[in-house]
């Protein structure tokens, strides 16, 4: 490695060396040692190449020493030709090694990157819906990328380095030492040189490098959201184009200068450590050039000692910031494991059964519940504060119960906020009730596998969510293994059949980030389409309407009529002349239920429901009638 590249190699590993200090953690390393065990023969033979290619590393220069030796002493030419060949054939053996090393590595690295993230990613599927409703999904994508690659490189990286350069070290501190003690010193009295500015430079690169990721990640978030379709609206209609460009410009030069300011510091760096690395060989030079006319010293060793005082520069400063390293890998590895060690609230128990065949009852028996604290479900580096909101949970539903027969329609209504979504989303377990019990077909969700719920359970929720995918490919979430006619069958249902077949990719046609590309009431039957061709039988509506004009409305409501003939369904409704039909009306309010019957009962009841229908109708009269 040249002057230069140690120089700069150097100023990179300080600048990008995470000085974050924690407690020396055995359990870590255990955990560490089991993600790498499936690749244990692999790291062998990895380190043992970089053992032999530091040894290489270093005959080199030994050899060109002796090749010089050979020839002021007037060897024959086979004993130089031999050197030579040796030297070459020492070159090919490091190319080769390199390029196996680096496959080695990259099998490792890789490999490792593919077990930590689909662990991470298995565990996260399983969190809570309280876990996403906290956690700022940058930090969570964070810990999936850059976090896993820096534990990654404990391996591929450090664990190399760590080794390669201890020998290599060894070595030509060893070979130095024999060939001239004295100017193995002086090269070892100008290591600070090397290592101190390194430090102090990588500490003020990383401040400036720090700054412009932030201001980075400002230009990056306000892209993100003022680029999306409802963010660019936004803009359009309130805000300020014209402020948002300033602040964005601001920003952008801002990064300008630090880029400017930060190639100078370096390239000042890099320059002066050049300069001393070329006055230190001319040192050697000089001395060992001195040592030889006085008979003390061969050329041939003059000339190995200046090409290993290039060696030992490398591997010393590496290894001054291999605690930096071990101690950034430490910590990668330990934010990946801290989601991991998050467990969920919600797990199958060991004997999990399968909800019983046939018709399916819902019962709610004095159920409460009180959405999870922040302590239990989350974290506070991915909710990006200081410390977690420790609040005890306060309680949302306070014995809540009624029974839905199968094939009866219960429906939720009352004010936002009263409960609605939070009883309906402890239906399919998406949370687990605080007490009491959620039942379905008698027996306790808790009792119940997840992949039967899935399958009994289907849900429209009101926000309409769709992947930035196909259509195809957002219907087949529901049934995977639906054929070509049953996706057609169900957009029919949904009243979506022609719209579908007048796009110009049919059902490959990309809906969009979250489904903009669909208008609100499309982008909701679309969501309709899907719960249809999953046949659950039991089916939740939350708001499932809401975002369709009335022409809309009525032929969604057909369909839907028809999905839920003999199915059990519990639908919350904004619109009460949806659920006018419905066997039971209950009427929430503050996470109780105030109020039961039929349509006709709460009305002549004369209570909040009816309170309710005047405030959407405003029929005095006919409510008076009724």
């Amino acid at each position: 490695m040249s002057m230069e590249m140690t120089a700069w190699n150097a100023l990179y590993r300080t600048m990008n060396a995470q000085e974050e200090r924690r407690p020396f953690s055995v359990a870590t390393l255990r955990r560490i040692g089991a993600f790498a065990r499936p690749h244990r023969r692999r790291l062998a033979v990895f380190l043992l190449l970089s053992v032999v290619t530091a040894v290489l590393t270093v005959a080199t220069p030994v050899l060109a020493g002796d090749a010089v030796g050979a020839i002021v002493a007037g060897e024959p030419l086979d004993v130089v030709v031999g050197l030579a060949a040796l030297i070459a054939a020492i070159a090919v053996a490091e190319a080769g090694l390199g390029l196996l090393t680096r496959w080695l590595s990259a099998g490792i690295g890789e490999g490792l990157i593919l077990d930590l993230r689909t662990a991470v990613f298995d565990h996260v599927q399983r969190m809570p819906i309280a876990f996403f409703t906290r956690t700022r999904t940058g930090a969570l994508v964070s810990r999936l990328n850059n976090d896993v690659i820096g534990a990654q490189r404990a391996f591929t990286d450090t664990l190399s380095t760590v080794a390669g350069n201890l020998v290599t070290l060894v070595l030509t501190l060893a070979v130095m030492v024999r060939l001239s003690w004295q100017i193995t010193l002086l090269a070892l009295v100008l290591l600070p040189v090397f290592v101190l500015p390194a430090r102090r430079m990588g500490a003020r690169l990383a401040r400036l490098r720090l700054e412009a990721a932030g201001h980075n990640a400002a230009m990056g978030t306000q892209m993100v959201e003022r680029f999306s379709a409802p963010g660019a609206t936004l803009v359009k209609l309130f805000g300020r184009p014209a402020r948002e460009s300033a602040e964005f410009a601001a920003r952008a030069r801002r990064v300008r200068d630090i880029g400017v300011r930060t190639a100078m510091v370096q390239s000042a760096f890099v320059t002066a450590l050049t300069l001393v690395s070329a006055l230190a060989l001319a040192l050697v030079y000089g001395l060992g050039g001195f040592y030889a006319l006085r008979g003390r010293l061969d050329a041939g060793s003059v000339v190995a000692l200046a090409l290993l005082i290039t060696r030992l520069y490398a591997p010393l400063t590496a290894l001054a910031g291999a605690r930096v390293d071990v101690m950034s890998a430490l910590v990668s590895f330990e934010r990946v494991f801290e989601v991991l060690d998050l467990q969920p609230l919600i797990a199958d128990r060991p004997d999990a059964r399968r909800v019983p065949d046939g018709p399916v009852s819902v019962e709610f028996d004095e159920v409460r519940f009180g959405y999870p604290s922040a302590d239990r479900v989350s974290l506070a580096s991915l909710e990006e504060v200081a410390v977690l909101d420790g609040r005890d949970a306060t309680e949302v539903l306070h014995g809540i119960s009624f029974r839905a027969e199968p094939g009866q329609l219960v429906a939720l209504v009352g004010s936002s906020g009263a409960g609605k979504s939070t009883i309906a989303q402890l239906l399919p377990r998406l949370y687990d009730a605080d007490g009491g019990a959620v039942r379905l077909a008698g027996v306790d969700v808790r009792e119940l596998s997840a992949d039967s719920i899935r399958e009994t359970v289907g849900m429209v929720t009101q926000d309409g969510h769709l992947f930035h995918e196909s259509i195809r490919e957002n219907l087949l979430l529901a049934r995977p293994e639906a054929d070509e006619e049953e996706l057609w069958e169900a957009l029919r249902r949904a009243r979506l059949g022609e719209l579908v077949a007048a796009l110009p990719d049919g059902l490959d046609t990309v809906v969009g980030e979250r489904g903009y590309r669909l208008s609100g009431g499309e982008r909701q039957r679309l969501t309709i389409a899907r719960l249809l061709l999953a046949r659950p039988r039991v089916v939740i509506l939350d708001e499932a309407t809401a975002h369709l004009d009335a022409t809309s409305e009525a032929a969604v409501q057909a369909a839907l009529g028809e999905a839920l003939d003999g199915r059990t369904a519990l639908v919350i409704a904004h619109r009460l002349s949806t659920i006018m039909a419905a066997d039971l009306i209950l009427v929430v309010e503050d996470g109780r239920i105030v109020e039961r019957g039929t349509h006709a009962e709460l009305l002549a009841a004369g209570g909040r429901y009816e309170e309710l229908y005047r405030t959407q109708f405003d029929e005095p009269s006919a409510v008076g009638a009724a």
